[in-house]
């Protein structure tokens, strides 16, 4: 019996992945140009910095997290995002006493929901993310919103809208919890038992809801952005001042929640606006979050970030017919003939690649018309040709697969040669 992949996985072959590598060294140019630093942590976390960090309300920690007991009796889990894995990190290595701030960084690496698996979405699954921990400059907002569209135009997306709102400060989302809690609890039996845990606990929650999205009530709930002290409406008005002054198009809109308990002021998602790519249109979701860093048992720091899945993005490209740059090509193939030919183009593809030159050869034992038949298939800019007679002359033929030029060229020569020729 054939041993299958678990569901919700999937393999990325060949092909594929030169797609993936493409993806991830784009972004990671341009968090360098931005100045962000690579961070990496452990794939399972202890499941208390999720049940603190995402919250234990959201859909994430009560239905979607792989937890599991190791042989010590320790809650782990796999992680299912990752700010709270890189606030956990910046407080246990003391990131906070860095003198160079805000800290910077960003990530990238597989993540884990047990959700239903469909199109575009894996219960493994692989995430970019950027977070900027230790400045609460409204500029740093518009940076970090600009980075993330930036990565996606870069990439060749047209059909994209950035949508942002304000969620306030405490003080502002406290009011707004009251009349949140005011407007829901008179007929809150209507809706789901998720919305019904989440009304004291926090109704802004309720709003993010899949299952109620079109009840009655969710059309006249109060807007947060009614709700903003004067403070929260100046950080907002400079996010989108400062947006607006980087020519990054945007709309506002007072609805947006994001998932997760631990945002505040600025949050935003980026949409695809994609014929055919589907009923889920976000492809990129973040905000800031202060008081994150402080739950996790670190000092007061204000951050922000945001995230996105590689396989939405991968599928948005698709959408718009986007055709990624791939070089899937080799710069030479080395056919040989004789077994002392045979025996030399195993040392002298062992030199060409050593010198940077991307090189294969034959190990099948196969004919002439079967080796060029495998060169072709390599797409190789170019074949070299050694045979026995050849190798006495001490002479290789080389030949150029997209003219069909071919020459004789000395062996002691022919690494300088192909060097030249290719650069």
């Amino acid at each position: 019996m054939s041993i299958q992949i678990p569901r919700g996985t999937q393999d990325i072959l060949p092909g594929d992945v030169e797609k993936w590598q493409y993806v991830e060294e784009t972004a990671k140019k341009l968090c360098h140009a931005y100045q962000y630093k690579e961070i990496r942590t452990p794939i399972f976390e202890s499941s208390e910095l999720f049940t603190r960090g995402v919250g234990d309300t959201t859909d994430i920690v009560q239905k979607e997290m792989y937890m599991f007991e190791d042989r010590g009796g320790r809650s782990l889990a796999l992680r299912p995002e990752g700010t709270a894995s890189v606030v956990r990190s910046f407080v246990g290595n003391k990131m906070y006493g860095n003198p160079s701030q805000p800290v910077k960084l960003y990530y990238s690496g597989p993540m884990f929901r047990y959700e239903r698996p469909q199109a575009g979405r894996y219960r493994q699954f692989v995430q970019f993310g950027v977070e900027a921990l230790g400045s609460e400059d409204p500029a740093i907002d518009a940076e970090v919103l600009s980075l993330a569209i930036s990565i996606y135009k870069e990439l060749g997306l047209k059909q994209l809208k950035l949508v942002i709102n304000s969620l306030g400060d405490s003080g502002s989302r406290n009011a707004h919890r009251e009349a949140l809690i005011n407007h829901f609890k008179p007929r809150i039996d209507e809706f789901c038992g998720d919305c019904q845990n989440r009304l004291e606990k926090n109704p802004l929650r309720i709003l993010d809801c899949k299952k109620d999205r079109d009840h009655e009530l969710m059309a006249t709930a109060p807007s947060i952005l009614d709700y903003l002290n004067d403070e929260s409406k100046s950080y907002f008005e400079k996010v989108q001042r400062y947006l607006k002054d980087m020519d990054v198009e945007f709309e506002v809109d007072p609805t947006l929640v994001r998932g997760l308990d631990y945002y505040n002021h600025t949050a935003f998602e980026i949409m695809s606006n994609a014929e055919g790519f589907g009923a889920i249109t976000t492809l990129c979701g973040g905000g800031r979050y202060n008081g994150l860093v402080e739950e996790i048992g670190g000092p007061e720091t204000p951050g922000i970030g945001f995230a996105f899945s590689i396989e939405r993005l991968l599928a948005a490209l698709e959408a718009e017919g986007v055709d990624l740059p791939i070089n899937e090509g080799i710069d030479l193939f080395i056919v040989a003939l004789g077994e002392e030919a045979k025996d030399y183009a195993v040392k002298l593809l062992h030199t060409v690649r050593k010198e940077g030159i991307s090189s294969e050869k034959d190990y099948l034992d196969r004919k002439l018309k079967a080796q060029f038949k495998a060169a072709d298939r390599s797409q190789a800019k170019y074949v070299a040709v050694i045979g026995d007679d050849e190798l006495k002359e001490n002479k290789i033929n080389l030949k150029d697969m997209t003219t069909g030029d071919q020459e004789e060229i000395d062996l002691e020569q022919f690494v300088e040669t192909v060097k030249g020729k290719l650069s």
